[in-house]
């Protein structure tokens, strides 16, 4: 092992056990105790992403160089996870750090144990016998790989001469519930059908027409839909009494303040400086945040989630969370990740002009500001979870806009 190229960068001893271990000199150990025993010996190993969890549990994915024994040296995505989240099928080590045990749960890609049906929506191969099955004759499809959470989720794009899908590849045990909501939104709104669902997670959507709205705010302007017209989407949401429509999950869905608490939580363990400053704005935010009727919410709604043309939204997508909400907090998402896209875009006029006139159709108030600034604390999380380059300072940027929105609030 060269020492030189694995050697990691120091951990803070104020992070938590679980980042020490994934992040600290132990890693390349854990993944020497695993791909050893195969033949195989690290050349490099570097974190993608890292995810942590207010409980202080963490996953993180690598980009890896192993040289093998038969003198192959392929490049592998790596994962491990830590605490409840290890799944059942991973390679498990546990280890002691700083009085604490922890236990390590490791897989390659894309052998997910909590995904069984990556392993074959990652093959061109089992990608082409699916959609066979299906009446599709695809030939060789292209894959490419456009999201990817350990343990949680992944998106594939298929692209052949027949046409171009997406398959998501979600735990088996949510495929049934995701592709009744699809089924329960399709008459609605225009959500992609599922064409299929296998038992082992993979739910099969077709590409649906038009541009990212991300794409298009930096475009012609016309292809943009009136504000107007998200309120008309949201409005044709069915109705909260649809089974599929009723997931479990917070004991009030229209309160942002446990997941407020929660990054908060996040933020403080990897940047403890911003710690009294997101107290402060935790306590802002409570204080004027009013209780909000339950109604049908998308639940993460934002421009990377709609596509447009004509004027008009063609496409809704990522309905998992779709379900009892308040529509303060669709507005909030979307609000939120416009006013960061403003401060990251490299012309920040359309985005910012749309803007104006989503606000102005939202209608404003102190308590879409809080929630705005909730989803803001939200996505300071981003820059550590990807792990940029100068993460902590854009971090930091991220949670002074949140204030930012707490203070011209107040001062209107």
């Amino acid at each position: 092992m060269d020492s030189a190229v694995l050697a990691p960068a120091p951990v803070p001893p104020s992070w938590p056990p679980s980042l020490q271990v994934l992040l600290g000199e132990e890693a390349p150990e854990l993944w020497s105790a695993v791909l050893g025993p195969l033949g195989g010996r690290l050349r490099t190993l570097a974190p993608v992403t890292v995810t942590l969890r207010p409980d202080a549990a963490a996953t993180v994915r690598w980009s890896a160089v192993v040289d093998w024994a038969d003198g192959r040296a392929t490049r592998e995505s790596l994962a491990a996870t830590t605490g409840a989240e290890v799944p059942a099928g991973a390679a498990v080590l546990a280890g002691d750090v700083g009085g604490e045990t922890v236990t390590v749960g490791l897989w390659r890609w894309p052998l997910d144990p909590a995904l069984p049906g990556l392993a074959w929506a990652a093959s061109a191969a089992g990608v082409a016998r699916l959609l066979a099955e299906l009446g599709v004759d695809a030939g060789t499809p292209r894959l490419r790989l456009r999201a990817y959470r350990p343990g949680r989720r992944a998106v594939v794009e298929v692209t052949s001469p027949a046409g171009r899908w997406f398959l998501k590849v979600v735990r088996p045990s949510a495929a049934a519930g995701l592709a009744a909501r699809h089924a329960a939104l399709a008459p609605a709104v225009p959500v992609p059908p599922v064409l299929a669902a296998t038992d082992d997670g993979v739910l099969v959507l077709p590409a649906l027409p038009g541009t990212p709205m991300r794409e298009a705010l930096g475009g012609d302007p016309a292809v943009l839909p009136p504000p107007a017209a998200l309120e008309e989407l949201l409005d044709a949401l069915p109705p909260l009494g649809l089974p599929a429509l009723a997931p479990p999950g917070r004991r009030d869905p229209t309160d942002p303040l446990p997941r407020l608490r929660g990054h908060a939580a996040v933020l403080g363990m990897v940047c403890p400086g911003l710690a009294p400053r997101l107290e402060r704005l935790t306590a802002a935010v409570a204080a004027a945040v009013e209780r909000r009727p339950v109604v049908p919410v998308h639940g993460d709604f934002y421009e990377a989630q709609l596509l447009v043309g004509g004027g008009a939204v063609v496409g809704l997508l990522d309905v998992d969370t779709a379900g009892p909400g308040a529509r303060a907090d669709d507005r909030a998402t979307l609000l939120g990740h416009l006013l960061l896209l403003e401060r990251l875009a490299a012309d920040p006029a359309p985005v910012a002009a749309y803007r104006a006139r989503v606000e102005a159709v939202a209608g404003g108030g102190a308590d879409l500001a809080a929630r705005v600034a909730g989803v803001l604390v939200g996505l300071a999380t981003g820059p550590f979870r990807v792990q940029q380059a100068g993460w902590a300072e854009a971090t930091e940027a991220r949670v002074a806009l949140a204030e930012e929105v707490m203070r011209t609030s107040s001062s209107r």
